[in-house]
């Protein structure tokens, strides 16, 4: 992976969503690839994704993958999300130990 720097976690009142958090985050960080294309193209944040792929958006994914995603929350495996935004595809990456949430641009995967 690039070079990611820590990124600040969504706030408790922002996890606290219908449902609440499905599972751990671990430590949060961004590439800087990512935060750059997002401070350019404000339509949303690296914490709003991360907000979202903990309570279950998981974006741009088809059924199977949302499916996967569900089956490796309980099992602990990897779970992914992916989201466009303004024409980039950025993906948010819990790792199976949940150690470490990683959102980048695909083009850095």
């Amino acid at each position: 992976m690039n070079d990611t720097v820590p990124m600040a976690p969504p706030s408790r009142a922002d996890l606290q969503a219908p449902a609440g958090p499905l599972f751990d985050l671990g430590q949060m960080v961004a590439t800087r690839g990512v935060l750059a294309h997002l401070q350019a193209h404000p339509v949303t944040t690296a914490q709003a994704l991360v907000r979202r792929h903990v309570t279950g958006d998981f974006g741009d994914l088809s059924d199977a993958d949302r499916q996967a995603n569900l089956d490796a929350i309980q099992l602990g495996d990897r779970i992914l999300s992916a989201h466009t935004v303004a024409g980039e595809r950025v993906y948010v990456i819990t790792e199976h130990d949940r150690s470490v949430t990683t959102v980048l641009l695909a083009s850095e995967y």
